[in-house]
């Protein structure tokens, strides 16, 4: 069973919303069970021009999808909560956005999936969230733990706590 996390982000339409059914989308997989799930942080967009601010979080889940897969079904979720799949990778508004963070301690790229996400440790809207349920976590490439890479973070990235936005599936 894999351990991995999972980048979610909405900042179009009901964001909450959008989120919860995202997680239950997943939580309702037979391969797949999310077992924690940050609480959620509020970010101005980050290289991208908009007025729409972001809900963002991680999850972490367990699964026996092989990444590519779980990266498949991930596509599927935003997909069908509203994002078109040509938008995928672009810096657009979006309903829905799911990456893989981290997948055991797996460092590899293919077209389309590079574990672990290569701009994960150079933003808070990861860092806070993976340090609020992972927090001994060490970033198998930079072998650095969470919390060091964001004391040691120059980023001018807006960001603030959602006082009670705990998801429970």
């Amino acid at each position: 069973m894999a351990e991995v996390f999972i980048g979610f982000g909405s900042n179009l339409g009901d964001r909450l919303n959008n989120i919860r059914q995202a997680l239950q989308m997943l939580n309702d997989h037979p391969k797949i069970s999310v077992a924690k799930v940050s609480p959620l942080y509020e970010t101005e967009p980050v290289e991208m021009k908009s007025s729409h601010k972001f809900l963002n979080g991680v999850a972490k889940i367990q699964t026996v999808l092989l990444p590519l897969k779980l990266a498949s079904f991930l596509n599927e979720v935003e997909e069908k909560l509203g994002r078109p799949q040509n938008e995928k990778g672009q810096k657009l508004d979006r309903t829905l956005d799911l990456d893989i963070l981290f997948y055991n301690d797996l460092i590899f790229s293919v077209p389309g999936l590079t574990v672990p996400h290569p701009q994960a440790h150079r933003r808070k809207f990861v860092l806070l969230p993976m340090l609020e349920i992972a927090p001994d976590f060490e970033h198998p490439y930079h072998k650095v733990r969470l919390n060091e890479m964001l004391a040691s973070l120059n980023s001018s990235e807006k960001i603030k706590a959602c006082p009670n936005s705990t998801i429970s599936l």
